[in-house]
């Protein structure tokens, strides 16, 4: 009993997810031919028609004694309190978010980290390549069906999945030390006893 109950949850926030998944596609596939003026108020219509229509029914439903003349969307009508210290604690947060991610681009652009400014170059030139397969709508449109699609597809797959991020993890940090002992003159490799101890001679 306890199993239906758990996949039958899991079944309405798949649905809902799925709901919410195909909108977002449909509306950024709908901005490839029209104005984002026009997508959002036809959005706007669309959703007005349908609140609208079911608001007027369920009018007429009380006033005929059918129901108990409820509001449909009352659970979407609750205000959203936010306190002060909230809004305070929330902007503090996004002030050092943004700080922070100024610092590291001052870092990389002046370059403060040689190996991080010339990963970030190469990585600068990969997305001109991208830029000239398709637009950044195409890549936001891929970036949604990922933010969906990727976490169902972990659940699935996790071990696999973990086990080829550690592999390739392992071989980035092997390029890492080859390249910091290039930089540093092509010394001995770190010592990998814990702590750095060294094994005494018997």
């Amino acid at each position: 009993m306890a199993s239906k109950a758990v996949d039958l949850i899991y079944w309405k926030d798949t649905e809902r997810t799925g709901m919410v998944l195909t909108g977002l596609v449909v509306g950024l596939l709908s901005l490839f031919q029209l104005s984002i003026i026009t997508v959002l108020s036809t959005v706007s219509l669309a959703i007005m028609c349908c609140t609208i229509s079911v608001r007027i029914y369920y009018g007429v439903i009380h006033a005929l004694k059918w129901g108990d003349g409820e509001h449909p969307f009352k659970t979407y009508l609750l205000d959203i309190s936010f306190s002060g210290e909230d809004a305070e604690r929330c902007t503090q947060r996004a002030i050092v978010m943004f700080l922070s991610a100024l610092n590291g681009l001052k870092g990389l652009f002046f370059v403060k980290s040689l190996f991080e400014s010339l990963k970030f170059l190469v990585l600068m030139y990969l997305v001109t390549y991208l830029g000239r397969l398709c637009n950044g709508l195409t890549v936001l449109i891929i970036g949604v069906i990922a933010v969906f699609s990727l976490p169902l597809f972990y659940k699935r797959h996790q071990e696999q999945v973990d086990g080829f991020f550690a592999k390739i993890q392992a071989n980035i940090d092997n390029i890492k030390d080859i390249c910091q002992r290039l930089a540093q003159g092509g010394g001995p490799p770190p010592d990998s006893t814990p702590g750095g101890a060294k094994p005494k001679n018997q």
